[in-house]
C-alpha cells in the first residue's frame, strides 16, 4: 500500500520503487516534531498543523520524489476520482483515468493484473516536470482494496 506515512487520506498507486499518491496530510499538533517546529516558528501547534484540508500530489521513480499541492482540490473530487477508477478496474477495459490537470492514468488489464502509467503534469511554477511513470503491473484486487480504504478514510 503506502511506502510514506501521511497522517490523512492518501492514495497510493504503484510500489516502493515508483508511485503517484494523491494525499492530504495532517500533522498532529500533539507531535514533538510538530510542537518543536511551531515553538521555533512562534505560534501555537495547532496553528502550525493547520486544518489539514490541502491536497498534494507525490511521485518517485527511482528514489527521485517530487511533490506539489493541488490549490482549490477538495475531497469530492478525490472522492469521484477513486470511485471512477473502481468503475473502470471492475468493468475490465483499458482506460484513462483524469484527476483534474495534474494526472491522468492509464491502464491496460490482464486476468488478474492492471499495467499503470501515470502522466503528472504540475501546476504552472513547478520547475520540474512532467514526468510519464510506469507504474508496474499491480494485482487488480489490491487496487481496489485500496481505493475502498481510500474511499473510507475521506467518508
Amino acid at each position: 500500500m503506502s511506502p510514506v506515512a501521511m497522517g490523512g487520506p492518501a492514495l497510493f498507486i504503484g510500489t516502493d520503487e515508483v508511485y503517484v499518491a494523491l494525499v492530504r496530510p495532517e500533522l498532529d499538533p500533539a507531535d514533538p516534531g510538530v510542537r518543536l517546529a511551531a515553538e521555533q516558528a512562534g505560534v501555537t501547534p495547532e496553528e502550525f498543523a493547520g486544518p489539514g484540508n490541502v491536497w498534494a500530489l507525490m511521485l518517485d521513480q527511482d528514489g527521485e520524489g517530487d511533490g506539489f499541492e493541488l490549490p482549490g482540490a477538495r475531497d469530492i473530487e478525490a472522492d469521484d476520482f477513486a470511485e471512477q477508477l473502481q468503475r473502470d478496474l471492475v468493468a475490465g477495459e483499458p482506460f484513462t483515468a483524469e484527476a483534474g490537470n495534474f494526472l491522468r492514468l492509464e491502464a491496460r488489464p490482464t486476468p488478474t493484473t492492471w499495467q499503470l502509467t501515470a502522466h503528472v503534469t504540475p501546476p504552472e511554477g513547478h520547475a520540474a516536470g512532467p514526468w510519464t511513470l510506469d507504474l508496474g503491473t499491480l494485482p487488480t484486487a489490491d487496487l481496489l482494496a485500496d481505493l475502498e480504504d481510500f474511499r473510507r478514510s475521506l467518508a
